[in-house]
């Protein structure tokens, strides 16, 4: 990075991505920015830049992931603070965006929340928004901003490509009819199988697995999808296909959303192994998985899309290889 880089490219954290932020700042060799957030006794928040943005490409990262609406409010606060500045420009850089499943109207007398947040960091001075594996693909044009929409895909393939001399014939498993197009790319890329499970919700935390179209005898089997949430989906699936005969269940999701007893429901369950990224900060919802848990970092995804953007270069070439996003 040289010095004229260093000084007009500023990347800053919100309070639940300052490691990531700090990944990502190591790979493009720039300093973290200097910027603190803080809470007022009645709960407000102040964010205070402690260095000059006047002119600069701007970067706050930050996932709006639990608490959600403290920290969609933080990235808010610091998007305006980085505007009234006088930042030249200012990308939102969100590895997790929340509320991206409330992306439609699926019955009478309900929000479309994903719309409402994407006019809120629009609204708040965002001249571009950076996100990963949304969970609707069409989220990027409830946006009136430019939106680059990143895949972990690349993060995924190199893990399972360090490992294909422990990996037995591969068959990769959609566990729902949606998720089909996300699992036939990765079966093209790791030559693997194409299966499909047909899943039927009986409530938000309780699914059931019907049928499977193809075969898992005798094969590894991989389940990719955006987000692993309650791990109902996946628990079920990872008992069907055990139950046709696949040897080990291999589980990985962008984001390891994990909610409620997620953890344990997962650690119970005959996935042999659960792999999520860093877009959402490790906690104690970890803590049950950890024997069986692997957890790769995207920072370096991340801080050569922020370098493209920053010198107008292209965000698609880093996907040439992987397939993209989801559609």
């Amino acid at each position: 990075m040289s010095r004229s880089d260093a000084n007009n490219l500023k990347i800053f954290a919100g309070r639940n991505s300052r490691e990531l932020a700090t990944r990502i700042c190591a790979h493009l060799d720039l300093p973290l920015g200097q910027a603190t957030t803080d809470e007022f006794p009645d709960g407000e928040l102040i964010v205070k830049l402690e260095e000059d943005v006047r002119g600069r490409d701007c970067f706050v990262v930050l996932s709006t992931c639990d608490p959600v609406n403290a920290n969609l409010l933080e990235l808010l606060i610091f998007i305006d603070c980085l505007k009234r500045a006088s930042a030249q420009r200012v990308t939102a850089v969100i590895p997790y965006f929340g509320y991206a499943r409330q992306d439609r109207k699926d019955e009478g007398r309900t929000p479309i929340t994903a719309k409402l947040v994407a006019n809120l960091i629009t609204t708040s001075g965002a001249d571009r928004v950076l996100a990963m594996d949304l969970h609707a693909a069409q989220i990027q044009g409830f946006f009136d901003i430019p939106v680059d929409h990143l895949s972990a895909s690349p993060v995924f393939i190199e893990y399972f490509e360090s490992i294909k001399s422990e990996i037995g014939d591969l068959t990769l498993v959609s566990p729902d009819v949606g998720n089909v197009k996300v699992a036939n790319m990765y079966a093209q890329l790791l030559g693997g199988d194409l299966a499909i499970i047909d899943k039927r919700r009986k409530s938000g935390s309780e699914v059931a697995m019907a049928h499977l179209i193809g075969s898992v005898e005798g094969k590894d089997v991989l389940m990719i999808d955006d987000m692993v949430a309650t791990g109902g989906t996946v628990a079920e699936a990872a008992r069907l296909v055990k139950e046709r005969g696949a040897k080990r269940v291999f589980c990985a999701a962008t984001h390891g959303v994990l909610v409620g007893l997620a953890g344990d429901r997962l650690a119970s369950s005959p996935i042999d192994r659960v792999l999520i990224t860093n877009t959402i900060p490790a906690t104690t919802r970890l803590d049950p998985l950890r024997p069986k848990l692997v957890e790769l970092c995207v920072s370096e995804l991340l801080g050569e899309a922020i370098h493209r953007i920053h010198h107008n270069q292209s965000i698609s070439a880093l996907f040439r290889r992987s397939g993209g996003t989801k559609r």
